[in-house]
């Protein structure tokens, strides 16, 4: 058989196989049935769509491994171009009209059944120093020379996605208590240092962060790569352990035993191995957050971190959920219309989404405390729906 038959052999299996998850995992619905839709300020959702429209144009690289679900990326540029021709700010009913009429809503259904959960997550800011000296003795990395991504048979032979070559042979990465403990010390990876390892713990969990220096200025760092150790949740370490009930593990309660038992702390956060270096960027603008996955500044409240190898970045996405009230203490209904702009380690499944809420306090205590179950429908262009059709 020629190359050319293989490659269209391949290409229809891989769309018959799209297609086939497509049609177990989504049920059409009308936007009446998206509870709240009415509602919302579509206006926001609109301008975080359309920021996420100018990488889609550009170049659309979360389509070349994240359409399973979200289509081929030519169904989506036609719609691309026409927010593109619209302000950023459009008034909420005009928005919802593009919505409306440029898409059609699905409902995702998890292949075992049940609600999804959503979760949160914010920048964060710490103190930190250009230079190390005084209280500033740790650091953030930037991305060594040495870490390498595998090949696919690599990667499932050592079940790690990357890692180093040592004498020509492949190995894992460094483990965070590896690094930590020196093994890259002298290398002139530092970025900048922090005052405490909890700091940057939980920077690497976010992913990205705020640094406040001591003459006042305040720079950014991003996400630059991670080593692909396994990503170990140490809430549920302490759970499993009896040090904390699975109802009350939040980033709050964590940060709290940490403090609480420093002797203790360093190893608790050595059980989980993976370990994430950064990178300078650029301040951007500052009603925003930080760069996504998706290479667009990310939107308080609008912006949704999603599995990436179901979802292309820039789909819409309806959660019907619950966040920590700021009045209350107690929960409220969170009906609206997000973007999926980026992803995470432990942001996999079909129905699974992580919030992103902005910077500060507000931001910390909601991201901190959220651990909500919910439903998600995503939207999808019209001009998919025969292929969709069952």
């Amino acid at each position: 058989m020629s190359r050319l038959l293989l490659a269209i052999l391949a290409l229809v299996l891989v769309s018959a196989g799209s297609a086939t998850l497509q049609a177990r995992v989504l049920t059409p619905v009308d936007y009446a049935r998206l509870p709240g839709w009415t509602a919302d300020a579509h206006g926001e959702a609109f301008a975080t769509f359309r920021r996420s429209c100018t990488e889609i144009v550009a170049a659309g690289r979360g389509f070349r491994s994240s359409s399973h679900l979200s289509g081929d990326r030519g169904h989506w540029l036609p719609i691309c171009q026409q927010a593109l021709a619209q302000p950023e700010r459009i008034p909420d009913g005009a928005a919802r009209s593009f919505f409306e009429r440029h898409f059609s809503p699905y409902q995702v259904i998890a292949p075992k059944g049940g609600e999804g959960l959503f979760t949160g997550y914010f920048e964060p800011e710490f103190e930190g120093s250009l230079q190390p000296g005084g209280p500033y003795a740790v650091p953030l990395y930037a991305r060594p020379a040495d870490l390498v991504d595998f090949d696919a048979a690599t990667a499932k032979r050592l079940g790690v996605p990357s890692g180093r070559v040592v004498a020509g042979k492949p190995q894992p990465y460094w483990t965070r208590r590896e690094i930590e403990q020196g093994a890259l010390r002298g290398r002139g990876l530092e970025l900048v240092w922090l005052k405490h390892w909890e700091d940057a713990f939980f920077l690497q969990i976010q992913g990205s962060g705020r640094i406040r220096l001591p003459d006042g200025r305040t720079i950014r760092v991003g996400y630059a790569a991670k080593t692909g150790r396994p990503y170990t949740p140490i809430g549920r370490i302490l759970v499993e352990r009896g040090e904390l009930a699975r109802d009350q593990v939040s980033m709050q309660t964590i940060r709290a035993w940490l403090a609480r038992h420093p002797e203790q702390a360093r190893s608790l956060m050595w059980e989980n191995e993976s370990f994430v270096f950064f990178r300078r960027v650029d301040a951007g603008r500052p009603d925003l957050g930080p760069v996504g996955a998706q290479d667009v500044q990310l939107t308080p409240g609008r912006s949704l971190a999603v599995d990436r190898s179901l979802y292309a970045y820039g789909t819409p996405v309806w959660l019907d959920t619950a966040v920590p009230s700021l009045r209350s203490g107690g929960l409220e209904p969170m009906r609206r219309l997000l973007i999926a702009q980026d992803t995470g380690t432990a942001i996999k499944g079909h129905v699974r989404g992580d919030v992103f809420w902005g910077a500060g306090e507000q931001a910390a205590h909601i991201a901190g405390l959220m651990q909500s179950p919910g439903r998600m429908f995503i939207l999808l262009p019209r001009t998919m729906a025969a292929s969709l059709k069952r």
